[in-house]
């Protein structure tokens, strides 16, 4: 008989590092799979593992319905500069007008949600200075998420002292720095930011390569932990990237919205980059991973276990969590277990593809987070 801390749930396993279909059971005692055994199943149940959502933005669940751009006939012209750079863009002008409870309580929903549609961990980079960081941490509370918090002064272009005063403020609160990007400040300032980080040791990432691919040089020589976006590195990029052993976590669905093109995600895995997915802004998508997939595996023609990878154990490698991403004895149990019977789901011939392809939130059963 199992004890009370033990829990075994039957099914078709996404199992181990390869993500294989196997029929069978998992043994869970105090938050970690103790056990993994095969067995004829027939319950009709997926356990698969968690998402890690790699880079968001959920300070913007305030506004999660701006207008994207200017109407030309038919068309919107979109601005990726006027919705989200700093310091005037329209997120950063809506989250200053917007209460600190205010803020605190759209991200908790934001968090909410993805705790509810499979996401187990999630890195944020956080505006406003040591008190966004402090909302965010509030806003998590005693919720059952790892996060990775990253933070950045409120005011890059103050004086040295009082930018580099707040930066270490921050980095005493948060997990590391999260930089907008090279070209929206002062070159010196991010270098003195970036060595703050480094004496705290603390993680450091940058947003490069996304409207265009002037910032991607200088952001490599910043050394950074990551790089967010590269969608318009060239080849020359992406080997440079691949020589410094940098990862980068890519948002198609967000690249989209904003109108900045589609990144070289094949030539990122061919030349050996861990690549990693996020969901980006919530004020211009959701926070659900399974679009996610859908997109990178139906628009950019991915294979179906290598997207799988990408939005689980490639975010929890690149995000320093370890065993989060994958079902395998002595890791911690985040789990998500699907309807393999539901409506959208049946009749499915691969349980991988068939959650890649086409599963919903709504296909979930239950989560198990550690």
């Amino acid at each position: 008989m199992s004890s009370p801390c033990e829990q075994i749930i039957s099914g078709t396993i996404i199992i181990g590092t390869e993500f294989e279909p196997v029929d069978g059971y998992i043994c869970v005692r105090d938050g970690i799979i103790t056990e993994i055994g095969e067995e004829s199943s027939k319950t009709g149940t997926i356990i698969a593992p968690c998402f890690i959502n790699s880079h968001t933005h959920i300070g913007d669940s305030v506004c999660k319905d701006p207008s994207l751009g200017k109407c030309d006939g038919p068309r919107l012209i979109r601005d990726l500069d006027s919705l989200v750079r700093p310091p005037d863009g329209l997120k950063h002008r809506i989250l200053r007008s917007t209460s600190y409870h205010a803020l605190v309580e759209s991200m908790r929903a934001t968090i909410l949600d993805m705790i509810t549609t499979g996401t187990c961990a999630f890195a944020d980079f956080r505006e406003g200075g040591v008190l966004g960081v402090l909302a965010l941490k509030e806003a998590l509370g005693d919720l059952e998420i790892e996060s990775l918090i990253f933070g950045r002064p409120d005011k890059p272009d103050a004086s040295t002292e009082d930018v580099l005063g707040e930066v270490d403020r921050v980095l005493r609160n948060a997990n590391g720095l999260g930089i907008s990007g090279v070209n929206d400040i002062d070159s010196g300032m991010v270098r003195m930011m970036v060595e703050c980080a480094r004496e705290q040791k603390r993680l450091f990432a940058i947003h490069a390569g996304e409207k265009d691919r002037t910032d991607i040089e200088e952001a490599l020589s910043l050394e950074p932990d990551m790089l967010i976006h590269m969608t318009n590195a060239n080849k020359s990029d992406i080997s440079n990237t691949a020589d410094a052993g940098v990862p980068v976590v890519i948002c198609p669905r967000s690249n989209f919205t904003t109108g900045v093109g589609m990144a070289p995600i094949c030539d990122m895995l061919e030349a050996g980059i861990k690549v990693g997915v996020g969901t980006d802004n919530v004020m211009l998508n959701s926070v659900n991973m399974f679009t996610e997939m859908e997109v990178l595996s139906k628009v950019f023609g991915l294979d179906d276990r290598q997207v799988f990878m990408m939005c689980t154990l490639n975010g929890g490698q690149i995000l320093g969590l370890d065993g989060f991403g994958s079902i395998e004895k002595g890791n911690k149990a985040h789990l998500m277990i699907l309807n393999g019977n539901s409506n959208n789901l049946s009749n499915i011939q691969n349980p991988l593809s068939g959650i890649v392809r086409r599963a919903r939130p709504d296909d979930i059963l239950s989560v198990i987070h550690a």
